[in-house]
């Protein structure tokens, strides 16, 4: 049973600005964030990156604040400002107590609409995230997947690590930074999603006091992305300085605004989804061949990624994938029991439910659901989704997704210098 006293509103202002809210009076904190519908695969070859830039960029001072004003201005009152840049969004958010309503919408739009964009943070910023890339790269696991997406899709924004190169990071300027900013960063391209105790109107009268800027800039949500060419049936061996093997396979799947997407988050979940999950049983547990397997599932709005990862001793790496395939195999032949389908519903159910007692899940939810459906989706409706899902569905979209050949598999194979 859903609570009754939630309550939903959406408001697009004059400006073009979307503002969805959810009112929550039981509890005593906001979850708020501003969704720009630009990410790394807004990008070109040669500006890789620059959304994640720009992501850290803002938080070096605006027009009204300074970098330790913005670092203070919620953790002072018990709160948290953050961000993060995917492939297709860039969101900076916050939690607070309610009654900082007015300061966080100020905030958000101080980030979002006047960041200052200096060349001497610009400098000291492209250190910091050279250094969250060699981070990545010395963390094998990150890295194998940063490659197996670049692999899957070759020329293709989606394909390009979100953090850029060090190449591409460096031929980057202030003027790229503000061209960027101003072609994306406007409010027709934007979502405030609020959740938590508040009242729309009220916050409706702060947005339009905070976000007053103008609309008649290009927006990047009319982009039209070039066409998805996945590579299917690839190996590629690479040699590092590294003690175990590395392997992470998978192929594209379907997108976010795909109905068949809950059958692949319950097979995401049978295969790969936890500590129960069939591939962390049979290979860690039963037979200790790793320590971390894992399957993993992204959504984009034309396509999306289902794929698997596993560290082994060398020696160990071919039996492994091999239970590895063959799991993959079993679930797209044999169906799954109705014990099985039932326990995996009720998982989902359960996991989804518990997320509504997070004000920073019921957020992004409700800025996703508009960004790609531009609509609030109940959550009755996705209760039924789940419950609507079979052991017939789920073989038919494992056998849709997993074709003969359609698994990339990168591997990293250690080398003498460990």
């Amino acid at each position: 049973m859903m609570d009754q006293t939630v309550a939903v509103n959406k408001t697009v202002l004059e400006n073009g600005l979307t503002v969805v809210s959810e009112r929550i009076p039981a509890v005593r904190s906001i979850s708020m964030g501003i969704y720009v519908k630009t990410g790394s695969r807004h990008e070109n070859k040669d500006n890789n990156g620059i959304a994640h830039l720009l992501e850290h960029m803002v938080f070096k001072g605006t027009k009204n604040f300074s970098a330790i004003q913005i670092a203070r201005s919620m953790e002072n009152l018990g709160g948290s400002l953050n961000a993060y840049t995917s492939r297709e969004i860039t969101v900076y958010y916050v939690h607070i107590l309610d009654t900082h309503l007015e300061l966080s919408v100020k905030i958000l739009a101080e980030l979002a609409l006047k960041p200052l964009l200096r060349e001497n943070d610009l400098i000291k910023e492209k250190r910091v995230i050279q250094e969250e890339i060699s981070s990545v790269k010395d963390t094998p696991e990150e890295y194998i997947i940063d490659l197996f997406h670049e692999k899957l899709f070759p020329d293709h924004p989606l394909g390009r690590p979100i953090l850029g190169t060090s190449d591409t990071l460096n031929g980057i300027d202030t003027n790229n930074l503000n061209e960027f900013w101003y072609n994306h960063y406007n409010p027709p391209n934007m979502v405030l999603s609020v959740a938590g105790n508040i009242d729309h109107q009220k916050l409706i009268k702060l947005v339009r006091k905070y976000f007053n800027s103008s609309n008649n800039r290009k927006i990047s949500s009319e982009y039209h992305f070039p066409g998805i060419r996945a590579e299917k049936g690839k190996s590629y061996d690479f040699s590092e300085p590294v003690n175990q093997t590395h392997i992470c396979m998978g192929t594209d799947c379907f997108s976010f605004l795909d109905e068949r997407k809950y059958d692949l988050i319950a097979i995401n979940t049978y295969l790969g989804g936890g500590m129960s999950s069939r591939l962390f049983q049979l290979i860690r547990e039963k037979r200790g061949l790793a320590y971390s397997v894992y399957s993993f599932l992204d959504f984009f709005m034309d396509s999306g990624v289902f794929g698997f990862y596993l560290g082994t001793e060398k020696s160990q790496a071919k039996k492994a994938i091999y239970l590895m395939m063959t799991e993959i195999k079993r679930v797209k032949t044999v169906p799954l029991s109705a014990n099985m389908v039932k326990s995996l519903k009720e998982q989902l159910k359960g996991s989804y439910l518990l997320g509504l007692e997070s004000t920073g899940r019921r957020m992004g939810r409700m800025a996703k659901n508009e960004i790609f459906f531009k609509r609030y989706i109940p959550d009755e409706e996705i209760l039924d989704k789940i419950n609507a899902i079979t052991a017939e569905s789920l073989l038919q979209t494992a056998e849709q997704v997993f074709t003969e050949n359609a698994l990339n598999t990168i591997t990293f194979i250690p080398n003498k210098r460990v």
